[in-house]
């Protein structure tokens, strides 16, 4: 899942000043973790501890409560909303990346990814947003090529992956919905030739860049079968102890780091 943060803390500058150009320094000096990470670092925590998820989402809110959450999920973790909020948003699928990795089955990823989501984002746009992500995360990590993955998604989830970041580009804007960002984020990783160019593609599109590459880099470190050390470093160097410790602790259980595999 340090594609995912890394995708969230080099995007983190880009959000409310987009740029439309892969040509950018990858770490800028503003940049830091957001809520993408934190909530991405919480249903981590979820899977190794076998603590509930939403205990943990609102406990994470609480330890860092300026991360940049959005207004009704703030007012859910501190317990001003009773419930699920019936939510489409991209959060659903920017927090879900380590669910992809903690099972052995496309159908266990599905059912998991579902249940974590519907916590708060229970709209079935915000289900299927989470699900599409998981699943194409899931599939990357298994060997998929990126046309199984393109077929794929879009027979089962009917996203328009037929595009490409050249057409999306000039036309797109800030959408915090699952539809409106799910999509291009995975064109963005489809379009790419290795970690970085995703990284690239994803905040060159605009609209809400962390996000956005959040999600990519969580597809494109499956695919590309981890992420670049000299990147990662500095991703896991922005990161508090206590959330650095969680990342590494789960790449360790359910990603193959310290037995030859990369994160």
């Amino acid at each position: 899942m340090i594609g995912a943060l890394t995708g969230d803390i080099i995007g983190s500058i880009y959000e409310w000043q987009n740029i439309k150009t892969t040509d950018f320094p990858l770490f800028g000096d503003a940049c830091r973790f957001t809520d993408d990470s934190v909530l991405t670092v919480a249903l981590a925590d979820a899977l190794l501890s076998g603590k509930g998820y939403e205990t943990l989402l609102r406990a994470y809110y609480h330890r860092y409560p300026d991360a940049g959450y959005g207004g009704t999920f703030r007012r859910w973790a501190t317990g001003h909303i009773d419930g699920a909020y019936n939510s489409w948003g991209n959060g659903a699928a920017m927090r879900i990346s380590p669910v992809a990795w903690a099972f052995d089955s496309l159908e266990e990823v599905l059912a998991c990814a579902e249940a974590c989501t519907v916590i708060t984002h229970s709209h079935p746009e915000g289900v299927k947003g989470a699900q599409a992500t998981a699943s194409a995360i899931f599939l990357a990590r298994s060997g998929s090529s990126r046309e199984e993955i393109r077929r794929h998604i879009s027979a089962t989830f009917r996203y328009d992956l037929s595009r490409t970041c050249e057409m999306i580009r000039p036309a797109y804007r800030f959408d915090v919905s699952c539809q409106g960002t799910v999509p291009e984020a995975i064109i963005a990783f489809l379009d790419s030739s290795d970690f970085e160019s995703a990284i690239r593609l994803a905040i060159s599109l605009g609209g809400d860049s962390d996000t956005l590459a959040c999600i990519t880099g969580s597809i494109a470190e499956a695919f590309y079968g981890g992420v670049p050390p000299e990147i990662a470093g500095k991703t896991l160097a922005l990161l508090t102890e206590e959330l650095r410790d969680v990342t590494l602790r789960f790449a360790t259980k359910f990603m193959g780091f310290g037995r030859g595999g990369q994160i």
